[in-house]
């Protein structure tokens, strides 16, 4: 009998996904969560109008959608203020990133991240036989000198910089990230993620040039807009970058319902000002709880907090199965000194009331018996 003959490269990769989803820990648990607050999806919702549009477009599903996504590209051009041609939609960020990289990437190329960074982008750099190269973070925050400095060390052909950043929640000024293009090594394309921008403090957004050849903008519709399961991405740059995409693209790969859904969201300014609004009051009180039980929560331009548990990752990774076992879904970076921290999606108030009482009863089994608390105090046998 006869199998696949598989590529080396294939062969010699893991089948591990960048991130177990709530659904498949809730499997394992043998119980639903009380509190999804781990993906950093929008537990407000996509906008009513965003989802009467997508009903009204499900008697027409029978159809592919439209490949060239133009009613929608057309809208998002006139809300970035650029040409159509500047605008390439696709499957959430985490498909524009793959074809990025398929675009750009040969066995071989060097691309240059920061260490505990997004893992779907290594993920798709790793798949296509790439040379990853990590900068470690320095205070917090993705360190753009040193990411640059790299750039020029391996001779990177693809940057990837998260602004604001997942998972710390740490932002950059716009203006830092223009005068940051000047620097860039000859034939290193940045791929600017901007998933949680419409979070963040004005002056976050750097305001570049669409036909600037040196950069790509990517934003999504997963997170302040609560489209997460429709999986509508975007991206921003020069027209011949975007055009090149039609090479590899998948045509068909946005649903009607979705470029619908996505096009009725954005026009719909109002809510999406309500959901800021409710992001704003969910980072006060996840500060106010990590607070309340001796934690630290790091300032945030996201829709989650990272918040610091005050040891190493091996007890912050504690908390977090302690969470879980509480009912709660939270995440945590992946590498020190980052692992220090829990990252706690924004919720509804009654996600945060889950959480405040799951949290001191984690920190109890987290910690052995008799050690000292984050908070300080010491524990007594239980």
């Amino acid at each position: 009998m006869t199998r696949p003959r598989y590529t080396p490269l294939i062969e010699s990769l893991s089948a591990d996904v960048p991130f177990v989803g709530p659904e498949e820990l809730e499997r394992q648990r043998g119980a639903p969560f009380a509190a999804r607050l781990g993906a950093n999806e929008s537990l407000y919702g996509p906008s009513p109008n965003a989802i009467e549009a997508m009903r009204a477009e499900a008697a027409e599903v029978w159809k592919y959608g439209d490949p060239d996504c133009h009613d929608l590209r057309a809208a998002l051009a006139d809300h970035m203020g650029v040409a159509p041609g500047n605008v390439l939609v696709g499957e959430g960020i985490d498909g524009l990133l793959g074809n990025l990289v398929r675009l750009l990437i040969a066995p071989g190329d060097a691309v240059v991240t920061s260490d505990g960074a997004y893992p779907t982008f290594n993920y798709h750099v790793n798949g296509f036989g790439g040379a990853l190269h990590k900068v470690p973070y320095r205070d917090d925050h993705e360190d753009l000198p040193a990411l640059i400095e790299k750039a020029y060390a391996v001779d990177a052909k693809l940057l990837y910089l998260a602004n604001p950043d997942n998972p710390m929640g740490t932002w950059r000024r716009g203006t830092d990230i223009l005068a940051a293009l000047d620097s860039l090594p000859e034939g290193c394309l940045l791929c600017l993620d901007e998933a949680y921008v419409e979070f963040a403090p004005d002056g976050t957004a750097a305001r570049i040039d669409p036909e600037d050849p040196r950069v790509i903008r990517m934003r999504t519709f997963s997170k302040a807009y609560g489209m997460a399961g429709a999986r509508v991405g975007y991206a921003i740059g020069d027209a011949p970058l975007i055009k090149s995409f039609d090479k590899i693209r998948n045509h068909f790969g946005m649903t009607r319902m979705a470029q619908a859904g996505a096009q009725a969201a954005l026009s719909d300014t109002q809510w999406l000002a309500h959901v800021q609004g409710e992001v704003r009051a969910a980072r006060d009180e996840i500060a106010r709880i990590a607070t309340g039980n001796g934690l630290t929560a790091l300032p945030s331009a996201t829709n989650f907090v990272a918040v610091d548990c005050g040891r190493d990752g091996d007890f912050a990774r504690e908390v977090l199965t302690a969470l879980q076992g509480q009912g709660v879904f939270v995440r945590m970076p992946g590498v020190a000194p980052l692992s220090r921290c829990i990252r706690i999606s924004c919720g509804r108030p009654q996600d945060l009331q889950v959480l405040a009482r799951a949290l001191p009863v984690a920190l109890r089994e987290a910690a052995p018996a008799g050690a000292a608390d984050v908070s300080g105090t010491v524990r007594k046998n239980a």
